[in-house]
């Protein structure tokens, strides 16, 4: 059900995470926010007031405060008013990725109930910001701290995704705390090379850049050319680990191309230790890796002056509660590796309809339990060792092997399934299906199934027929046997 709202004109005190990002650019409404390489600039007052426009045609539309409004659309200047526009009028922003399918959709569909979705098929982000054009400006809502702001999904491990709830504090805590870690100032210049429908794009990038009111060059898709082209003009460029190892495949890229660069940050998948040396030997610059999740945003960073040590995701941010534990709770002792917990004020209000598994996930006493495996120097610096479960990170993507397994085990001739991820000299990790079948198995059949059942990164880049899968003697498959058989597979 929607929840109340007030227009900014009630003089209420406002939660409204939008109050924090406009009043950050008020004086420099004239600067370029994003810049489009060859086509066009759009200065932050012109993004506010369009956003303004937007929320007034969500508000016609019937997208009251406190509803959700789902968002399935590439990436664009008009995505990111958008994003905008849902806080402005005080609704939920749920944005998924423009790749998945439309029976993924009706998943997303059901289980967020959205007042209004844009997507194909549904309603689309041309016609409304056509519509936006003669719209009046809305007035932002006013909301609380605790009131949502957005609803980001991510996969679990029975294949169902969940959407974690974030608040305005959430938002606005997260996003002030990056920007002073990473010395935000005005002279920046970011590369948004991103997506916008999870954590790093959305609120890392974005936020930090408009906290400090710099333009960002923003490329509709990470391409290796045009981000090098990019530099010279640049201070900063987020990535995953795929794009700086597309960064270095090209010789352009070197000490005097990325001289003008104060910062190289890395997330959303491990970044292997010798791709971290090589970055540093070719630039001269060491990457600053940190830690996230949906759930929680960032929580973790390699420190700006101090060491950045390979495979350290760094230290706690600011007002961030970080412990290691046994799968009992009890808290471990620096150094030793466990499970790693977090608390504090960035951490989410919970799983979408889902009271039961928001409760599993939490401490009695408030702790969430990130699944995590990992370890806490005295000092307080955080190293993964890896993560609990069987989720693959492919190209900065985070998948889930048994929402691919259901789709396959449906599948005439497939006996049964077990996907796993294996080491990939461009992705990190590739989605890899290792299958017993019987004489109805098709192949091709097989591949137009995931094609209409799963958003494209999920579909296994390689499948491996066998006659039957490792178990242990109580029956459960051993995927880690299987990693280990075929971990070279993509090697050659």
């Amino acid at each position: 059900m929607p929840d109340s709202g007030s227009t900014h004109s009630d003089n209420a005190r406002s939660g409204n995470v939008i109050e924090t990002l406009r009043d950050a650019a008020r004086d420099r409404f004239d600067a370029p926010a994003l810049i489009e390489p060859g086509d066009s600039t759009v200065t932050y007052g012109e993004l506010f007031d369009q956003a303004a426009r937007l929320a007034t045609v969500l508000a016609e539309r019937g997208a009251a405060p406190g509803e959700r409004v789902l968002v399935q659309t590439p990436k664009s200047p008009a995505a990111v008013a958008l994003y905008l526009a849902c806080l402005h009028a005080g609704t939920v922003h749920t944005p998924l990725n423009p790749t998945f399918t439309a029976a993924e959709l009706d998943y997303f569909i059901a289980d967020a109930t959205p007042a209004l979705a844009v997507a194909d098929g549904h309603v689309s982000i041309h016609g409304i910001v056509a519509e936006a054009e003669h719209a009046v400006p809305l007035a932002p809502i006013v909301r609380a701290d605790s009131d949502l702001a957005a609803l980001l999904y991510t996969s679990g491990t029975t294949g169902r995704p969940k959407g974690a709830a974030l608040t305005n504090a959430n938002l606005r805590h997260n996003a002030r705390a990056l920007h002073e870690a990473w010395r935000f100032g005005p002279d920046d210049h970011l590369i948004h090379a991103l997506p916008l429908f999870h954590v790093h794009g959305l609120f890392v990038a974005l936020h930090c850049s408009m906290l400090s009111a710099i333009p960002m060059t923003f490329l509709r898709r990470f391409e290796a050319d045009a981000v090098i082209n990019a530099l010279p003009d640049a201070t900063v460029l987020m990535g995953v680990p795929t794009h700086y190892n597309r960064l270095m495949a090209d010789p352009r890229f070197d000490r005097e191309r990325t001289g003008g660069m104060r910062l190289f940050t890395c997330g959303s998948a491990p970044l292997p230790v010798a791709q971290f040396e090589a970055f540093a030997e070719r630039t001269g610059q060491h990457i600053c890796e940190r830690y996230g999740m949906s759930e929680a945003g960032i929580m973790t960073s390699n420190p700006y002056d101090g060491e950045r040590l390979a495979g350290s995701v760094g230290y706690a941010l600011r007002d961030v509660e970080l412990r290691v534990c046994d799968d009992a709770g009890a808290v471990l002792d620096p150094d030793k590796t466990g499970v790693l917990e977090v608390r504090g004020p960035h951490l989410f209000s919970g799983y979408w309809g889902q009271p039961e598994a928001t409760a599993d996930a939490h401490r009695a006493d408030g702790w969430f339990v990130t699944g995590d495996i990992g370890s806490l120097s005295a000092d307080g610096r955080v190293t993964l060792q890896g993560r609990a479960g069987d989720m693959i990170i492919s190209g900065g993507e985070n998948i889930y092997p048994k929402e691919i397994e259901l789709v396959l085990d449906e599948q005439p001739g497939v006996v049964e399934s077990a996907v796993v991820g294996l080491p990939h000299p461009d992705f990190g990790e590739a989605v890899v299906a290792v299958v017993v079948v019987d004489g109805a198995y098709d192949a091709e059949s097989v591949k137009a199934a995931l094609a209409e059942g799963l958003a494209r990164f999920k579909h296994p880049k390689h499948t491996i027929v066998v006659e039957a899968l490792p178990r242990n003697a109580m029956g459960k498959v051993q995927k880690t046997e299987l990693r280990a058989a075929y971990a070279d597979i993509f090697s050659d």
